[in-house]
């Protein structure tokens, strides 16, 4: 069957997922409906806001449903009735058998590492906090088990030693796009090999965790590498903090000084104010 005539149903959330679906969009693909979170309160104002998914999707005049449940019965319904061969995800929850067997040849994933490293939540932002110099991109095929479906395809990149979680996040997902496309022949021409991760020794894997403000603390005692690491992989979001003389502050962009010994914070925002670099911050304390 050619690629462009599978029926596909895609599914994700946040902008990173954009990229994708805008790739699948332009080349032709034909994306027959998009799933994603629904409309929620957010900001100061409490004001309802659209996933940005959502908002691309009606840009492009695609048909959008936005279950609460994924197991409720009328959503379940309208997902057969877009009759998929395909599903894709992104940046989405995690999904029920019910929905990612629906497809008539199955769902895979985008994940943003080279599985089986970095499973989990928060692929970017633990590769550069613990200091690799590569990571990726892995499509899968979605199974029982979290991340560890048959992979499809991979694309290698490297971390750079001037990127933070954010610049990595951006690189990552301009590139999936062409990765999703390149799968998505693969399973429409059969010619799909895939890598059976239950073969590869789970031994020295890492695994990337959802990440809480408690752990995003830095500790000080750590090598000076190895904080500026910290920081680089947590910034701009969820962004690293610490307390000085009474004041919470989030640290953005730091660098090592060994002929110092020291860590120099370049660029930091204290509780209430806004972001500025260091320099400002001990002008503002004088």
């Amino acid at each position: 069957m050619l690629s462009r005539e599978l029926r596909i149903v895609f599914m994700g959330t946040p902008e990173f997922a954009v990229a994708s679906l805008r790739w699948l969009v332009e080349a032709g693909y034909n994306v027959v409906g998009v799933v994603t979170a629904p409309d929620k309160p957010a900001g100061r104002g409490l004001k309802v806001q659209q996933s940005a998914v959502k908002r691309y999707a009606l840009e492009a005049g695609l048909p959008v449903l936005q279950p609460e449940k994924l197991r409720n019965e009328g959503f379940l319904e309208e997902l057969k009735q877009l009759e998929p061969d395909l599903g894709i995800v992104i940046a989405f929850r995690m999904l029920p058998k019910v929905v990612w067997a629906l497809p008539r040849l199955g769902t895979f994933n985008l994940h943003a590492s080279l599985l089986p490293q970095y499973r989990g939540a928060a692929p970017i932002n633990w590769a550069i906090m613990n200091g690799e110099e590569e990571t990726g991109l892995t499509t899968f095929m979605l199974n029982e088990e979290i991340d560890k479906g048959d992979i499809v395809g991979r694309v290698e990149m490297p971390i750079l030693t001037t990127d933070n979680a954010g610049s990595l996040h951006d690189r990552l997902m301009e590139a999936g796009g062409e990765l999703v496309a390149e799968t998505v022949n693969k399973i429409a021409e059969g010619r799909v090999v895939p890598l059976r991760q239950m073969d590869i020794p789970e031994e020295g894997l890492k695994g990337a965790p959802k990440i809480y403000r408690e752990d995003c603390r830095v500790d000080w005692s750590r090598p000076g590498p190895e904080v500026v690491n910290f920081i680089r992989g947590l910034s701009p979001h969820p962004g690293a903090w610490t307390e000085f003389e009474g004041t919470t502050l989030k640290l953005f962009d730091a660098e090592w000084w060994p002929e110092a010994g020291v860590v120099a914070v370049k660029e930091l925002q204290p509780a209430g104010k806004r972001r500025m670099s260091a320099r400002e911050f001990l002008n503002g304390l004088k």
